[in-house]
């Protein structure tokens, strides 16, 4: 459902864009535990996609390496000017940007992106978030779901955050905004991040590709698997310190490319969980912990990685356990407390 609407209020309000230079959104793509069949607690659920961005006619994005620390490295987008008098001589109603005269294109063209959602030559993530935060009220009005729904904006800086409620109905979305590197299944995300961060600063996101693996596993397990349940419980029962829900995820993503995918049925849920269980505790004794798909050089080749991504040595999400010592043992002793 969720999908659905962000792709019709995109298309709604994209058609506004015809005749300006905002980027241009793409289909919605699903990320998350909403989306991959294991939320912890469907009360509390939020559905969260992800819009690529394109750049608008006469535009380009070109990433730039911020931060090369893995396994959370960031970007910036560059925004360029592409010449387009080709377009012009072609009868094509696009002005170029770089070789007409500056009062005729305040007099008859809108703005370029440089001057709307850019900071000097950077895209920014708090701007581009206002702008589909307006496009996408402004575009709900236009729905007949409107008439019965009622739509409230949740803040948010880097993303868009909506509630829709009907009756003791209730649904929960994040619109994070993307830049795709290259041809590939990862991006450079908006995704909220701690304060301090600058707004032209992208995180790259492997969100994408991790819901395309875990996709992939569905289609080939059995129709009884029970890896998402096995995954909904533990991330229920295992919040700490030491071990987020995404902790968890990479290491069921290990255990799912280790074996056959029989193993996973449903009489197999005890054994599993034990599984899991035992190299979450191997890691954590070890304090070493591979990313799932960076360095990962069995990831399916069906889901495009960049080459640096595919290549790079593995990060260790532990990284942290190794170097403070106190976050380390109390990770120990909440999971001791468990079993």
């Amino acid at each position: 459902m969720i999908i659905h609407l962000v792709d019709k209020l995109t298309h709604i309000f994209a058609l506004d864009l015809s005749a300006s230079f905002y980027p241009v959104p793409q289909d919605a793509i699903g990320v998350g535990s909403t989306f991959e069949g294991w939320c912890p607690r469907a009360e509390d659920a939020v559905c969260r996609v992800l819009v690529p961005l394109s750049p608008p006619p006469g535009h380009t994005f070109q990433l730039e390496l911020d931060t090369a620390e893995m396994p959370q490295r960031t970007f910036r987008v560059r925004v360029e000017l592409l010449c387009t008098c080709r377009r012009e001589q072609l009868g094509q109603d696009v002005l170029c940007f770089l070789h007409q005269p500056e009062e005729e294109l305040r007099r008859k063209q809108e703005p370029s992106l440089l001057h709307t959602l850019c900071t000097g030559s950077y895209l920014d993530v708090e701007k581009t978030a206002r702008w589909f935060c307006r496009s996408v009220r402004a575009a709900w009005l236009l729905l007949p779901q409107s008439r019965h729904w009622g739509f409230k904006l949740q803040p948010s800086s880097r993303s868009c955050k909506f509630q829709l409620s009907k009756d003791q109905e209730i649904f929960r979305a994040e619109v994070i905004f993307g830049v795709r590197r290259g041809d590939s299944d990862i991006f450079v995300g908006s995704q909220p991040t701690e304060a301090g961060v600058a707004s032209t600063t992208w995180l790259e996101t492997c969100a994408v590709a991790e819901a395309k693996f875990l996709g992939h596993i569905s289609r080939q397990a059995p129709q009884d698997s029970w890896h998402c349940k096995c995954l909904q419980l533990l991330s229920r029962s295992l919040p700490g310190v030491g071990f987020s829900s995404y902790t968890l995820k990479t290491v069921l993503m290990h255990l799912l490319s280790t074996g056959p995918l029989t193993r996973w049925r449903r009489r197999d849920f005890p054994q599993r969980l034990m599984e899991v269980l035992k190299f979450l505790y191997c890691s954590l004794e070890s304090k070493r912990l591979h990313h799932f798909v960076i360095g990962n050089q069995s990831f399916p080749l069906e889901i495009s990685l960049p080459s640096d991504l595919r290549l790079a040595p593995p990060p260790n999400l532990f990284e942290h356990l190794a170097s403070h010592l106190d976050a380390h043992l109390k990770a120990v002793q909440e999971f001791n407390a468990l079993l």
